[in-house]
């Protein structure tokens, strides 16, 4: 090596690449035996050798002791302190520089903006942009394109427009700045619009671009320009990026259009872990955790090392398809291969037990953690509040509070769902009180989180108060409002809540119209729905799937199944198996059963694959008319014909209809051997069917099930009085009944209304 300092520079630069600090010291060594100490080059090759490795600190003593420092020494040790996540320390440095009479260039810059980005300094990077116009570098297109992407990261996407439209002789960099601005803002439209501008104008589109284009499909949901898209890669042969083609993947996974997106991984020649790790998540509930397993053997025959987003992204599927069993062998082999250390598999791994049921190995995924985050903690209380388990929830946010750890705004709305669903009013008020306290009283989504709980504790008046103390309502307020009030069953309050949304001019979005729809429902408010379906076509929700099938459903269970179809016909931008679903539904609940039927064959010539709630749907239909065989084969048609597993309503709609048309023995053995536990619904559908068949037997032996579940519950007790007192067995019905009042079971008094 000599004392030749380039030969220095490529030894150093070995280092970093083969991550190895021993050579990196060892050259460092070389240097000053050389006497090279004073040699700017090779000092300013040693900073940058320390922060790539991550050794921070070795760089700054290098940096404190240098005689001499030139503009590439500063640029050097505030991008290393930036690399390494010391963003408050390169802003100090900057200034250093600055006022040690330096002018930055544009790396300086680039850096510096970064930083400003991610500690969200937004003053800062404006000064920094000022002090760029002064010193005349507005028009270097890499500073251009830092201060455009600062601001559109920093939501302020006005002042990326300015920048990008005062910039000239725009190269790819400065075009990809403002489509990934666009993008990182929401703006989808835009951001194809610019993509548009930039093929007019003949500038060659390179990866970035393309995948920056791919954001803004999946944010307007335009899968149609997708295509086009894809098809210009196809002709540009970009595909062979596996960048581009991770990113296409993504878009169709996220449109639901997983064929295409396998398509696309099929025919790439050099897939990375990457392309692995968004096949992974592309999978849908839909998907059978057997071919996750086999797509995983795959994967690891290829040699591809698994990363920690890998095992993240699958602990997150296994957790949504409740299959403990894969979970755990995944879990084993992170375990395995040393990734139990990071933050994002601990608290995956804790999120995925908890779904699958299985708290006590969350808990102790979470006891053997050393240095908790807070995610951790957040995944633990939604675990138990996922798990009904409300007291143990908020016993773990008691030691976190005890233990001084710093809450979010998630662990705040987790822990009031936990209080008001326990009931705990009081719990409830001492949260509201430190969460005043943390500074989150303003935050919309804890804002949101209070009202919900104050209307569960039944504190409506409480509720209104605290939203007219509020200096603004934003939609999401509104929103929670209304569907906290809709599920607490104070329908008229929720549409009251609702009318005065529209007069303070308010836009509802489509969970405010789905949320009030489904309160029309439940009160059958055949005027009101009308009312409300106006506004949803006048504000264009009307092809909007959820809003749909809350219209259909409303008018459904308002006697009104003519508006139903209509609604339904209406309904049709795309098609959707929710729409078809409810629509089955509504025929159903009015005997329709032709019709209903009619809907389904529909549905499978529209290629729609059914879902689970398909089934529930159609059986439902074949029960209410006595089409026992035609709902057996359906429900054997899940597995056979579809390949995906029985749920429990299906199972519930097989022993509702078995029960209602007196297939009592039959309905009782499909109990013993489904592979779910009983629930008291099911127990009541066939005991229910005892009632009208008269089976006193398996009406006992019902009855006996469900108190054991629900002691405290009429509806064992009424139906079981009616098999006795219908049978004949007046004795042993009046027996029930005294019984009932012994134990201090009142049973509710029935009511109905009718709409003048």
């Amino acid at each position: 090596m000599g004392k030749d300092p380039t030969a220095i520079a490529t030894a150093l630069s070995l280092s970093e690449r083969s991550n190895s600090y021993f050579l990196g010291t060892q050259i460092h060594g070389h240097v000053i035996k050389l006497g090279l100490t004073t040699d700017l080059f090779s000092l300013n090759n040693l900073i940058k050798m320390y922060s790539k490795l991550g050794v921070l600190s070795y760089g700054l003593n290098l940096f404190a002791e240098m005689l001499e420092r030139n503009i590439v020494s500063w640029t050097l040790i505030i991008s290393g302190a930036i690399q390494n996540c010391e963003f408050d320390l390169g802003l100090e440095v900057y200034l250093d520089m600055v006022r040690s009479g330096f002018r930055p260039n544009e790396f300086t810059f680039g850096s510096v903006m970064k930083a400003c980005t991610i500690v969200e300094a937004y003053e800062f990077g404006f000064c920094i942009h000022c002090f760029v116009l002064k010193i005349g570098m507005e028009q270097n297109n890499f500073v251009a394109s830092s201060i455009l992407s600062m601001y559109a990261k920093l939501g302020d996407i006005e002042s990326s427009e300015r920048v990008f439209e005062c910039m000239d002789n725009l190269d790819v960099g400065c075009w990809n700045a403002m489509i990934g601005g666009y993008a990182q803002c929401g703006h989808g439209f835009e951001a194809l619009k610019i993509v548009s501008s930039m093929r007019c104008m003949g500038v060659r589109m390179d990866q970035l671009t393309w995948i920056n284009a791919f954001k803004g499909c999946l944010i307007m949901g335009n899968l149609e320009y997708g295509k086009q898209l894809h098809g210009l890669i196809i002709r540009s042969e970009m595909l062979f990026s596996s960048s581009v083609a991770n990113a296409l993947m993504d878009m169709y996974f996220k449109n639901g259009k997983n064929d295409s997106a396998l398509k696309v991984f099929n025919g790439m020649q050099n897939k990375d872990v990457i392309s692995w790790n968004t096949v992974f998540g592309g999978f849908t509930l839909e998907g059978d955790a057997r071919e996750i397993a086999i797509l995983f053997y795959e994967f690891m025959l290829t040699g591809t090392k698994p990363t920690h987003i890998t095992f993240t992204v699958l602990f997150r599927k296994c957790g949504e398809l409740m299959n403990l069993n894969l979970g755990i062998q995944f879990f084993s082999l992170a375990l395995r291969l040393g990734f139990f250390d990071d933050n994002n598999i601990t608290s995956s791994s804790i999120n995925m037990f908890s779904r699958c049921g299985a708290m006590e190995m969350a808990r102790l995924v979470f006891d053997s953690i050393l240095l908790r985050n807070i995610i951790s903690w957040n995944e633990l209380i939604s675990g138990y509040n996922g798990a009904s388990r409300y007291m143990e929830a908020l016993k773990v946010f008691c030691n976190l509070w005890e233990l001084g750890v710093k809450a979010d705004e998630c662990t705040f709305s987790s822990i009031l769902e936990a209080s008001s669903q326990c009931g705990n009013q009081q719990m409830g008020v001492e949260i509201h009180g430190a969460i005043v306290k943390s500074g989150f009283s303003s935050h919309g989504y804890v804002r949101s989180s209070l009202i919900k709980a104050y209307i569960t504790f039944g504190l409506l008046d409480d509720s209104f108060e605290f939203l007219n103390g509020l200096d603004r309502l934003d939609l999401a307020s509104w929103g929670v409002m209304i569907s906290a009030l809709v599920h607490q069953g104070h329908n008229y309050e929720a549409i009251r809540l609702f009318n005065s949304l529209i007069k303070t001019g308010e836009k509802p979005d489509e969970l405010i119209f789905g949320s009030i729809l489904n309160s029309c429902a439940d009160v059958a408010a055949y005027y009101q729905t009308k009312s409300v379906h106006s506004h949803v076509i006048k504000m264009a929700f009307d092809k909007h799937v959820f809003v749909s099938s809350a219209l259909i459903d409303a008018y459904a269970k308002c006697g009104d199944v003519a508006s139903s179809r209509m609604a339904f016909n209406q309904s049709f931008v795309s098609d959707d198996v929710i729409i078809y679903n409810t629509m089955i539904m509504a025929y159903a609940h009015h005997g329709l059963i032709v019709e209903a039927l009619e809907i389904f064959k529909k549905m499978k010539l529209a290629n729609l694959r059914p879902s689970q709630a398909t089934f529930v749907a159609v059986i439902s239909a074949c029960s209410h008319m006595g089409l026992v065989d035609q709902g057996c084969l359906l429900f054997e048609s899940i597995n056979l014909h579809y390949e995906m597993e029985p749920s429990p309503d299906n199972y519930g709609c097989l022993v509702d209809m078995l029960s209602r048309n007196g297939y009592l023995d039959v309905a009782k053995s499909i109990i013993e051997v489904m592979p779910f536990p009983p629930w008291p619904a099911i127990w009541r559908s066939l005991l229910s069917g005892c009632r009208i068949h008269g089976n006193r037997e398996i009406g006992q032996w019902a009855a006996e099930k469900l108190l054991k579940m629900v002691p405290e519950n009429d509806a064992a007790y009424v139906l079981l009085a009616k098999v006795y007192s219908e049978g004949g067995s007046w004795e042993d019905a009046a027996k029930l009944r005294r019984g009932m009042i012994r134990r201090g079971v009142s049973k509710d008094p029935g009511y109905s209304w009718i709409v003048i």
